[in-house]
């Protein structure tokens, strides 16, 4: 396993003003679900130096919003956390493609919202960023789970992008995914006299041959064609190398389309595995494509490809159930997530900025020969220090817009104060 380069959980000006380099920056924070707090801490510093937001924390999770009575909020939301690192970090750069741990699911998608954050000091809506922990994990660890239970205001939105995987499409909905245990049991013996018991791992047999025959359904959804998954994830049996073992587990994962609720999901898997025992261990419903909505339409049209489906869950199927209208979109290959050889193409990450930037502000992204406009705004402070405690900015005695939030692992409250600075707003990188 290659060795890790030595990080620290600070993201500089240069970084965050260049969602490319900021990619990059994330990646090379180690983040597998369950240890994000490095991340988390230099994510919240960073969003700390943004006077235009008002920022908090729930553990892991770290949320920042703008306040300028706009008449509708939209929400943009990225995980921080990776599956298992696989021999693949720290990330390397080979001619346009970055590689490593998360670069496709879902650092690239993750660093343009807060790209964003950072360098778009008045959007058209009003913002509410996200920026979670435990994604990729059982759904009740979910960031986005533990803000609905502490702080479910924090959720309400007009509309909603994931900044999931989707190759620079508009992907439509989410599949729902249910976790099962399907089980046999048989009789101990001694393994010299075998036919005195029953083997429990021999009767999974027949398990393992209904998973190999299946035939997942595919299915349209609001013009979005899913495609149902059904696989085994892990097997478990055994007592010791001379014993006929009388129990053996199958992990089953199953990826329903979002016509099925998760009663009806449970319920196809009681027939598939009719005559053994099935218990369902973890489970999140899907979500349908919300397509018609406005908001929906109008990013669409701003993408300028046709929607397609989300083969995966997201968290999508969280503001579907409240009632948002939410869609998919990110840089990365959904087809890479997770995989060793994980990567993301840097023009990917470009044009995924400028479609996010134009959608917010109303013009086109900062280019070479079209720097960012700077009227009404002062100049960015040039190599300015990170903030520290104490310091206007900074995590004590941060000032957004009057008003700014201290959340100390799984508190939330808010901290009142005046302040009448105007907003202070980096200069993004030009893109192209």
């Amino acid at each position: 396993m290659a060795s890790l380069v030595a990080v620290t959980a600070h993201l500089d000006d240069a970084a965050l003003a260049d969602p490319v380099e900021l990619t990059r920056a994330l990646v090379d924070i180690e983040s597998v679900s369950g240890d994000e707090t490095k991340i988390a801490d230099a994510v919240e510093a960073a969003l700390r130096q943004a006077e235009h937001l008002s920022v908090g924390r729930i553990g892991n999770t770290v949320h920042a919003r703008t306040q300028l009575g706009r008449p509708q909020r939209v929400v943009l939301a990225g995980h921080l956390d990776t599956v298992p690192i696989a021999d693949n970090l720290p990330s390397r750069t080979v001619g346009d493609v970055m590689w490593g741990c998360g670069t496709a699911d879902m650092k690239s998608g993750t660093a343009l919202a807060l790209w964003l954050a950072m360098n778009v000091a008045e959007p058209q809506h009003d913002v509410t960023y996200f920026f979670y922990e435990c994604e990729e994990v059982e759904a009740e660890r979910n960031g986005l789970t533990v803000v609905s239970q502490v702080a479910p205001e924090l959720l309400a939105a007009d509309f909603a992008v994931l900044l999931e995987p989707t190759y620079g499409l508009v992907e439509g909905g989410c599949q729902g995914t249910m976790r099962v245990r399907v089980a046999t049991h048989g009789v101990r013996a001694h393994a010299a006299r075998s036919w005195l018991g029953l083997n429990a791992i021999h009767a999974a047999g027949e398990i393992l041959q209904r998973l190999t025959a299946y035939e997942g359904r595919e299915v349209t959804v609001d013009g979005c064609d899913y495609h149902e998954g059904l696989n085994a994830v892990a097997i478990s049996g055994g007592v010791a190398s001379n014993v006929v073992p009388d129990e053996c587990v199958i992990d089953v994962n199953y990826r329903f389309a979002p016509d099925r609720d998760e009663a009806a999901a449970e319920a196809h898997l009681c027939e598939v595995f009719a005559g053994f025992v099935v218990e369902v261990v973890d489970s999140a419903p899907g979500a349908r494509p919300g397509l018609h909505h406005p908001a929906a339409k109008e990013f669409v049209e701003l993408v300028g490809q046709p929607p397609i489906a989300k083969l995966g869950w997201t968290d999508v199927a969280r503001f579907a159930a409240l009632g948002i209208p939410a869609i998919n979109f990110g840089p990365g290959d959904p087809n890479l997530a997770h995989k060793p050889d994980e990567h993301v193409e840097i023009t990917k990450i470009r044009a995924g900025a400028q479609t996010l930037y134009s959608w917010l502000t109303g013009r086109p992204a900062p280019t070479a020969d079209r720097p960012a406009p700077t009227a009404g705004r002062p100049a960015p402070t040039a190599g300015r220090p990170a903030p520290t405690a104490g310091q206007p900015g900074g995590v004590v005695d941060a000032a957004h817009d009057g008003r700014h939030e201290a959340v100390d692992s799984g508190r939330h409250e808010a901290v009142g104060r005046n302040d009448t600075r105007e907003p202070r707003q980096r200069s993004p990188r030009p893109i192209a």
